[in-house]
C-alpha cells in the first residue's frame, strides 16, 4: 500500500463513521513504531509533525526517513504538518512532500485567516496536498503553539463561510477541548460538531484527543470527527517509558541503549494499536 493522500483517508473515515489516529511523532524511533502499530491494528493513519519537530531535525532528513520506513507499507498512511502559522514552513514541507498541512492562523482575524487560507488551499493543490482549517485556537500550548487562553467561537454561519470559501478538506472546531493534559473530564460542544457536518459535509478534526474518555470519543467520531490528533499521549508514553527502563538500568547498573530502545518502541506500538481500536479504525486497512 503505497503512501496516500489525507483526503482518501479522511473521506473513508468519515463516510463509514470511524476515526483515524493522527498522532505526532518527536524522532525516528516514535515514526517507526507508530507506522508498526497501525500495521499490527491494519489500520489507516496519519502522521503528524509539529513545526517544532520539523526544524530539530530538518525536513530533508525528516521526509527521507518517512520514505525510507514507509516504502512497502501494508496500510494506508499520509504525512500531515500540524499547526503550522509560519507560511514558509508551510511551503517547505510541500516542496518536500508532505501530504497535507494545517495552517494555524486563528491568532489572525477570520478574514485574515481566510484570504491566507484560500491561499495555501491553492498552493497545496499544486502539489497534490490537502489541507485542515482552523478559525478558533485550541486552548492548550503545543511544540510553543498555542495559548492556555479559553478561545471565543465564532457562529455557525462564520465556520460554515470559512470552510465554503477556503475549499478546505478538514475543519477543527473548538468544542470545549485542549492540548495538553486535561485536569478534569472536558465539557464539549458535541451538538457544534453536528451543526458543521449538516452544513458542510466536510470532515472534522479532533484536537486535543488525549485524555479524553472512550465514550466521548465515539460519540465525537459517530458525528463525524473522522480524524483525532494525539500528541501529549505519544509524549507522556514517550518518556515516561523511558524513564522507568533508565531507573531499572540504574539499579542493575547495566547500560544498553538498544534494549532501551526496544522497551520504548514496544510501548509507543502498543499505545497505536490501543488507539485504532479505540478509534474503530483497526482492521479498516484497504
Amino acid at each position: 500500500m503505497p503512501v496516500v493522500s489525507l483526503k482518501e483517508i479522511v473521506d473513508r473515515a468519515f463516510q463509514e463513521r470511524y476515526g483515524v489516529p493522527a498522532i505526532n511523532i518527536v524522532n525516528d524511533l516514535t515514526l517507526e513504531a507508530v507506522l508498526a502499530g497501525a500495521v499490527d491494528a491494519q489500520s489507516p493513519v496519519i502522521v503528524q509533525t509539529s513545526v517544532k519537530t520539523v526544524q530539530s531535525i530538518g525536513s530533508d532528513v525528516l521526509f527521507a526517513m518517512w520514505t525510507a520506513m514507509t516504502a512497502g507499507i501494508e496500510v494506508p498512511v499520509t504525512l500531515h504538518l500540524d499547526h503550522c502559522p509560519d507560511r514558509a514552513v508551510i511551503t517547505e514541507c510541500l516542496e518536500r512532500g508532505w501530504n497535507s498541512v494545517l495552517f494555524d492562523a486563528s491568532t489572525l482575524t477570520v478574514e485574515e485567516n481566510q484570504r491566507q487560507t484560500v491561499e495555501v488551499v491553492a498552493e497545496a493543490r499544486r502539489y497534490g496536498a490537502h489541507v485542515e482549517g482552523e478559525i478558533e485556537a485550541i486552548k492548550g500550548v503545543e511544540d510553543g503553539i498555542g495559548s492556555d487562553t479559553e478561545p471565543a467561537r465564532q457562529s455557525l454561519e462564520t465556520a460554515v463561510e470559512f470552510i465554503r470559501t477556503t475549499g478546505v478538506d478538514v475543519f477543527a472546531p473548538s468544542i470545549g477541548n485542549a492540548h495538553g493534559v486535561y485536569s478534569k473530564t472536558p465539557e464539549l460542544d458535541f451538538q457544534r460538531v453536528t451543526d458543521i457536518v449538516e452544513a458542510t459535509g466536510v470532515p472534522i478534526a479532533l484536537h486535543g484527543g488525549s485524555g479524553m474518555t472512550d465514550e466521548q470519543f465515539a460519540d465525537l467520531i459517530s458525528r463525524g470527527c473522522a480524524k483525532v490528533n494525539i500528541s501529549t499521549a505519544l509524549k507522556i508514553e514517550f518518556m515516561t517509558s523511558s524513564l522507568a527502563f533508565l531507573k531499572g538500568a540504574e539499579s542493575a547498573d547495566k547500560w544498553d541503549p538498544p534494549s532501551l530502545f526496544r522497551d520504548v518502541r514496544s510501548h509507543i506500538v502498543d499505545l497505536t494499536t490501543s488507539l485504532a481500536g479505540t478509534f474503530g479504525s483497526a482492521g479498516k486497512a484497504w
